[in-house]
């Protein structure tokens, strides 16, 4: 069982953002593997331990010159990364970034592919059914849970009112919930066998992928960028013994009631 999971290295949450004059994000600070992916290489490494064989790749499409955030997939478990890294891919959209990944994944044949529902930095939602297109696979979204039984993977789903059981043939596709599964913690063992783990770095050029990705062949451009209006405070009350009654009467100003 080969599995591959999607993997973005994204600016530290935690540090000061900025954007380029271009209105994308500054990406030039310290990187980091987005959280939203760890659930993903934590599935795969579970569907793989319980198939008994094969192993786990993570694909990237992100600057070579600071891997920390892939690196950090491989502490956890993966055995290899492939990477594709040019000054060529800046400005790419969702459908650029999906062809890129769609290359890398061509190479490495998997069984099953393995998605964030959508990235923390980003959040269009849309790289992986894009991707499951390009691919020709059957893609699952909104996985909570997800297993293999005779070439099969079978999906619980998740909804509004619970989950649907959801089955598919390999190879698929699926994108998988945050918080689903409890994402394992790089060992120190981990951390020192990540370094000697390949990672393959690739160009556009390598991909066969120019004047279709970055700006050249993008199809969405970010005009401006703005900051969100801050929420007006709520109204206070204190309750003098008609608390219920304000309650039932602000219920039923927004027609709750």
């Amino acid at each position: 069982m080969n599995v591959v999971v999607c993997v973005k290295q994204i600016p530290d949450p935690a540090a000061p953002q900025s954007f380029e004059p271009t209105n994308n994000l500054n990406r030039s600070g310290k990187l980091i593997l987005d959280e939203a992916d760890t659930y993903g290489v934590e599935m795969a490494l579970q569907i793989v331990d319980c198939a008994g064989s094969g192993e786990v790749s993570v694909v990237s499409m992100s600057s070579a010159i600071d891997l920390a955030g892939v690196r950090n997939a491989l502490a956890m478990g993966a055995a290899r990364a492939v990477v594709a890294s040019d000054e060529g891919l800046r400005g790419s959209d969702a459908l650029g970034t999906a062809k890129v990944l769609a290359a890398l994944i061509r190479r490495l044949n998997p069984d099953l592919v393995l998605c964030a529902t959508e990235s923390s930095d980003g959040y269009t939602g849309t790289t992986p059914v894009q991707l499951a297109e390009l691919l020709g696979m059957p893609s699952i979204t909104f996985a909570k849970s997800a297993s293999i039984e005779n070439r099969t993977v079978l999906v619980e789903r998740q909804t509004e009112s619970g989950y649907d059981d959801v089955s598919a043939p390999l190879p698929a596709l699926v994108t998988v919930t945050a918080g689903v599964v409890e994402p394992r913690y790089a060992s120190f063992k981990g951390i020192m066998s990540a370094k000697s783990k390949p990672i393959e770095v690739l160009s556009v050029a390598d991909l066969g992928l120019e004047s279709q990705v970055g700006q050249v062949g993008a199809r969405q451009e970010i005009v401006s960028v703005a900051t969100a209006k801050a929420r007006a405070s709520g109204e206070k009350h204190v309750d003098d013994g008609d608390g219920a009654h304000r309650v039932v009467a602000f219920l039923e100003s927004i027609k709750v009631l």
